[in-house]
């Protein structure tokens, strides 16, 4: 059974992944990423994270906190990379040597700051969602948890990769 669990939830994730990928820029791909697609991968990623833990009823009860703060964390994240995409489209009409000559770093550090101050509470709410749960998992839970963070690890290490090779 566990192995099914696996690999089902492996399989789940390696479908998921593409779109994971075209979601992580899509101001340089020219389009965007609809509101549909970043619902779809919400819901895969909280469907896969749910099958993985086989949770039990008296530990559903926590379940619902931790959904919610994952999807608050998804679209947070939705409106900073789609902020991103519409302030790089505007300067697509601009030379390298105007945007850099146009560029205000206090601005850009100001902006920076507040993107990571909203990234850091929405980890924040996240972990505090799933402090409950977690203290209930049996061991063979929490080794599925584990499994499955390295490969959500794995998957971002991934996706910062090919936003380097771009």
């Amino acid at each position: 059974m566990m192995k099914m669990v696996v690999v089902g939830a492996t399989a789940l994730f390696v479908a998921a992944s593409p779109l994971a990928y075209a979601q992580t820029s899509p101001a340089r791909s020219g389009g965007q990423v609809s509101a549909a697609d970043w619902k779809r991968l919400t819901d895969l990623r909280i469907d896969l994270v749910k099958a993985a833990l086989q949770l039990t009823p008296d530990q559903m009860k926590y379940w619902p906190a931790i959904e919610s703060a994952i999807r608050t964390r998804a679209q947070d994240r939705q409106s900073r990379i789609a902020k991103l995409a519409e302030t790089v489209g505007s300067k697509v009409e601009e030379g390298p040597l105007e945007v850099l000559s146009s560029r205000d770093p206090v601005n850009f550090m100001q902006r920076r700051a507040d993107a990571l101050a909203q990234r850091a509470a929405d980890l924040k709410k996240l972990a505090d969602a799933w402090q409950p749960l977690y203290q209930t998992l049996t061991q063979e839970q929490k080794q599925r948890m584990a499994a499955l963070t390295i490969f959500v690890l794995r998957d971002v290490s991934d996706a910062v990769e090919q936003r380097f090779e771009d």
